[in-house]
């Protein structure tokens, strides 16, 4: 079944709610194990393309169309080149866009609008369907376009904070309150993004099925906090004594106590 296809179920009952949330986790490891998949594929199809491109397309009749707009993100991520992947069906291509600030990838698709039977999205995440025959021609048409776009800049991934600020200026009980009132961010209402240094690693692990992801505690002498930083698993390996971190903030609810936990975007030894 597609990955999106299980319907909404609440339960009071404590039974039930174990095991809706068994099946949750199951169908989140499903997902997870599946997106890693078709990354790994579609780097095998991008590394047979004959050269380089500033736009990276992967196109595969058994990708999921559940997933091709993580693997498109994880493909940006990696690369740091607009990425497209989608899944060819007997006649239609149904696929995702992930981009960086220098690309405007919907604006890139506005011009190839004759070739696509839809399209839509916004700066940084489009979808398009279109016949599988036209995709040779979009591939062509949206790389000259980001040839013209890219080929004089230097692309490399930029974080931007909003404020550098030391860690125990940032008390929970001050935060707490004002946190729904910045809801919803997304792509017009972005997180507030912070910078804390010379904070001291009270400890660190790896967490995740595969070890991926990064579970760590720090203080800078008045204040703990969590922190997670998903993909940096690494770190746990050759983590030094003291980071500077980059991080958003997450509301963390457990037996019934809220507390805040850090979302680590990047961080560097101090």
């Amino acid at each position: 079944r597609d990955l999106h296809s299980f319907p909404t179920r609440r339960s009071s009952d404590l039974q039930e709610a174990g095991l809706l949330a068994q099946k949750l986790d199951d169908q989140n490891r499903q997902r997870q194990t599946l997106t890693h998949d078709l990354q790994k594929k579609a780097e095998e199809l991008i590394a047979a393309t004959p050269q380089a491109a500033p736009l990276l397309l992967a196109a595969h009749p058994d990708f999921s169309s559940g997933v091709v707009g993580l693997v498109a993100a994880r493909l940006v991520e990696t690369h740091y080149r607009p990425a497209i992947v989608g899944q060819i069906g007997e006649t239609f291509t149904r696929a995702s866009c992930r981009s960086i600030p220098e690309f405007h990838i919907t604006a890139a698709l506005d011009q190839c609008a004759d070739l696509m039977e839809r399209h839509g999205g916004h700066a940084m995440a489009a979808g398009f369907t279109i016949r599988n025959e036209r995709l040779p021609e979009l591939q062509q048409r949206l790389n000259a376009i980001a040839h013209q776009q890219l080929d004089t800049l230097d692309l490399r991934p930029t974080l931007r904070a909003d404020m550098e600020i030391p860690l125990s200026a940032l008390q929970p009980n001050l935060l707490l309150p004002y946190l729904d009132r910045l809801q919803p961010t997304g792509m017009s209402n972005p997180e507030a993004v912070f910078v804390s240094r010379q904070l001291r690693v009270a400890r660190a692990r790896r967490m995740g099925s595969d070890g991926s992801h990064l579970r760590l505690s720090v203080t800078d002498g008045n204040i703990y906090y969590d922190a997670v930083a998903f993909r940096m698993g690494n770190w746990a390996d050759q983590m030094p004594e003291t980071v500077d971190l980059v991080y958003t903030f997450e509301r963390n609810t457990y037996q019934g106590r809220e507390s805040l936990q850090l979302v680590v975007r990047d961080l560097k030894p101090s």
